[in-house]
């Protein structure tokens, strides 16, 4: 064995002894920090809001929602939702409760999604024959499918659990836009 190589090897085992503690130390902070900032890339907040005004017609609705991707493929998270409704003379109503989503993307373009949605209504008509109040829990468990650009997806879905009556939703299909930063 050369004397420059018995010289490197001694050096080196000399660093890794005086400096090995710190090296190991920084190497598992760095790990933790990793493990945080991967979780939080994986967040994405979103939700909707809505405003529809019109001659004694007011409509505002707030849903904030946020998901989590466990890959690019698939995603869940929890929503909250508030909404009220009111015909000046005529209806008016408060809804709130909470939901729980899937999405599932096969292919980059493509979100398929399944969504259980639980809102209590308060609601109240006032016609000729007096006023009629309804309170209940409703539930709509949609199936979804939609066109997605990056952090937007347009699309329909279709509520499984409609029904024509005591139901707050008029139609069994509905469009949507989904947004998620």
């Amino acid at each position: 064995m050369k004397k420059n190589s018995v010289i490197y090897l001694t050096f080196l085992v000399a660093i890794v002894f005086l400096f090995g503690n710190k090296f190991e130390i920084y190497a598992q902070e760095t790990k933790e920090i990793n493990t945080k900032s991967d979780f939080l890339n994986r967040l994405q907040f979103g939700g909707g809001l809505g405003l529809g005004i019109g001659n004694g017609y007011a409509d505002i609705m707030v849903a904030p929602s946020a998901i989590y991707n466990f890959n690019s493929y698939v995603s869940a998270g929890l929503g909250v939702q508030y909404n009220y409704v009111k015909q000046r003379d005529l209806y008016k109503a408060n809804m709130y409760g909470g939901s729980v989503i899937a999405l599932f993307n096969p292919l980059e373009e493509l979100q398929i999604s399944t969504e259980l949605e639980q809102l209590r209504v308060n609601r109240t008509f006032n016609d000729s024959f007096g006023n009629n109040s309804q309170d209940f829990w409703n539930t709509a468990l949609f199936l979804g499918a939609g066109y997605r650009n990056e952090n937007m997806t347009v699309g329909v879905r279709y509520n499984v659990l409609h029904k024509d009556r005591d139901n707050i939703y008029a139609e069994a299909f509905m469009p949507f836009v989904r947004i998620y930063f």
